[in-house]
């Protein structure tokens, strides 16, 4: 099963730390994860990832040649053969930790206590798709069951963290907020930027957003804001493009109504692209129209790279944005306030390089990597240290 070279299964001292995610693709959760892989101590941890579908082409982001990727391919609902797998998989390669993402992969606990898992981490990333506010009961009962398996939960924002303690009843002591941090290498200030040259031209203003084409993300509100600044802006609406970068459902939709809007001349929907930080560097202005979210890491890679962004006021986006310093905040699902907002930067370049600015500040100071990678190493090595395993 193991897809690299691995010392997993080896008498290697170090402690193997066991990742959980339900499908290794494109997205920030997933991003996050490897980004940690790559950069935590290599004489300090193992690492393995284990997928509880599949894993896709995104694994070729995993820089270190000791990480094994192991894909379970559960099918869709309960299947309890995958948590005999699971079962068996930690018995052979004994892992010092296992650590779970989100609410799909909370029940590979059960697998990993069984397992005699000595340490046990669940983080929450951000919202389901299907409980995108949190009030599912059923999902709180999940969480609350499990509760006794998990010895840590981290939660990526301090609304999650509200939420597991408030919500679903966690002991405060249980709970650790770290925020996601940016990879500065990729994303950063200057650059050679992708956009074709139809989007970016001399005098063009263009606004960008980045992430999966569905429902929560509503991209379809960030095609009506755009629609209304250039009804409402004919003085700009020569100048003005929009990028979308994702792919899923959404994607058709949101071209086809930027057809019907006959603006398809001023925007470019390319799909899911390898390249986000040479396009981010195009932009200049970052939008995020979604419904709910988590942490993003889309705000804080478009922060790195000098970018003001307008999002909606959900999650922990204002956790992220210093409103009227790096950007702006807008009631979500509300095209004509998301348009007002992409104005008043479309009339200013001094606004945007100055909230662009400040926003390359912020993410020095406050969403490193590294301050993020150190987070996670004090949390598992509390752990570690707690059970008197040797590291």
């Amino acid at each position: 099963m193991p897809a690299l070279p691995s010392a997993a299964d080896s008498d290697d001292p170090r402690p193997l730390i066991v990742h959980v995610l339900y499908r290794l693709q494109v997205g920030g959760l997933e991003n996050g994860v490897v980004n940690l892989v790559n950069l935590m101590p290599r004489d300090s941890y193992r690492h393995a990832i284990v997928c509880l579908s599949e894993a896709t082409d995104f694994r070729s982001r995993i820089q270190r040649d000791d990480v094994s990727v192991y894909e379970m391919h559960k099918r869709p609902g309960q299947d309890f053969a995958t948590w005999l797998r699971l079962f068996r998989l930690f018995r052979r390669i004994r892992p010092t930790l296992v650590h779970t993402r989100n609410i799909g992969c909370l029940e590979a606990q059960i697998p990993a206590w069984l397992a005699r898992v000595p340490c046990r981490v669940h983080g929450e990333h951000g919202w389901d798709v299907n409980d995108p506010d949190g009030s599912n009961r059923n999902y709180r009962l999940l969480r609350r069951l499990h509760a006794p398996l998990v010895q840590r939960f981290i939660a990526l924002s301090r609304e999650l963290e509200r939420y597991l303690i408030s919500a679903v009843g966690i002991a405060a002591r249980k709970v650790t907020r770290i925020y996601n941090g940016v990879d500065t290498t990729r994303f950063h200030a200057t650059g050679q930027n992708a956009l074709p040259p139809t989007i970016r031209t001399a005098d063009s203003i263009v606004f960008g957003t980045v992430g999966r084409m569905h429902g929560v993300k509503d991209q379809l509100n960030l095609c009506r804001a755009f629609a209304t600044l250039c009804h409402d802006r004919p003085d700009l609406a020569a100048r003005l493009r929009l990028v979308l970068v994702g792919d899923g459902p959404l994607r058709a939709q949101a071209a086809s109504a930027l057809d019907a809007a006959g603006l398809a001349d001023r925007t470019w929907l390319p799909g899911s692209r390898d390249d986000v930080a040479q396009i981010m560097q195009g932009l200049d202005v970052f939008v995020l129209p979604s419904l709910a979210e988590g942490i993003s890491n889309t705000i804080l890679e478009a922060m790195a790279c000098g970018l003001p962004v307008v999002a909606t006021n959900v999650g922990g986006n204002a956790e992220l944005v210093d409103e009227g310093r790096t950007g702006t905040l807008v009631p979500a699902a509300d095209p004509v306030a998301l348009a007002a907002a992409m104005a008043i930067y479309a009339d200013s370049p001094a606004l945007r390089r100055q909230h662009g600015a400040t926003a390359v500040q912020r993410i020095e100071q406050l969403f490193s990597m590294q301050r993020m990678t150190a987070a996670y190493a004090g949390v598992y090595d509390e752990l570690i240290g707690r059970r008197g395993i040797a590291h």
